[in-house]
């Protein structure tokens, strides 16, 4: 067993992975910050529901936040992994300029990802920003693209205007909105699935110039919505392809634990 923890900009998710399967997750929202022994025992409870001495991995895109799961691990003296270059490195060829500003997150999903679907692969993350990521056939990370979440869209709008009210995040009835509300949701929502569409079309026809087609697999927080699971996978009477072949809404807490199984095996 691994207890895992995803820190994202708007929450923490901590679950307890065995063998793969992913159990219940809780979210913490990150703001404002959790106190530090409330979270060292939400993690112990976690930690001694399994074997002794099993460890706990973190990926985290918030320094703030890793500090803090670093000091409740602390309390409860449960070891911690962090999956980063300089801690515990996710065994993966990286093909980008810049090798060291590949965000942990996306690198984790990428990998775990490929682990299960092969390569070439593109993950959709539809988390506060949407990160789309590339592996090409080789098995490397070889970039993506990275654009602003649904929500981060609707909050913008609303506090970079004068007049527009913040709508909460959900399909749209139609396309046609007949208030400001309705308008709104059909803007951001279903102006966001058309662009990770061009993207994601876009990123395979550079990836597979001579045709096919890559696996495309969407994970984050957005996808736990069955309204954005269907509209991903089938958008109805669209008319258009399904943007994705496989919905994970638990990618990196997955990915997380078989970077520490992994991690184990090549330390003998």
């Amino acid at each position: 067993m691994t207890v895992a923890i995803d820190a994202g900009n708007g929450s923490l998710k901590l679950a307890s992975v065995v063998d793969g399967r992913v159990g219940p997750v809780e979210r913490i929202p990150t703001s404002p910050a959790p106190d530090v022994l409330l979270l060292a025992e939400r993690i112990a409870e976690l930690v001694f529901s399994g074997p002794p001495d099993e460890p706990v991995a973190l990926v985290s895109v918030v320094t703030t936040m890793t500090e803090l799961v670093r000091d409740a691990a602390r309390v409860i003296g449960a070891p911690l992994l962090i999956a980063d270059a300089a801690t515990i490195p996710i065994p993966m060829s990286i093909d980008v300029a810049h090798r060291g500003r590949v965000g942990a997150d996306r690198l984790l999903g990428a990998w775990g990802a490929t682990l299960h679907h092969g390569a070439p692969l593109i993950v959709v993350d539809l988390g506060t920003a949407t990160t789309i990521d590339v592996v090409d056939a080789s098995g490397a990370f070889a970039g993506g693209a990275i654009l602003p979440g649904m929500e981060l869209g609707l909050v913008s709008l609303a506090r970079r205007t004068a007049l527009l009210p913040e709508v909460r995040l959900r399909m749209p009835d139609a396309a046609i909105g007949h208030d400001t509300a309705a308008a709104i949701r059909s803007g951001v929502v279903l102006g966001h699935l058309g662009a990770v569409r061009e993207v994601v079309a876009r990123i395979a026809a550079e990836l597979l110039p001579k045709g096919g087609r890559p696996t495309v697999v969407a994970t984050g927080g957005v996808t736990l919505a069955a309204w954005a699971r269907d509209a991903l996978l089938l958008p109805a009477g669209s008319g258009l392809p399904a943007i994705v072949d496989a919905v994970d809404p638990e990618l990196l807490l997955r990915s997380l634990a078989m970077l520490a199984t992994h991690r184990a095996a090549v330390a003998g």
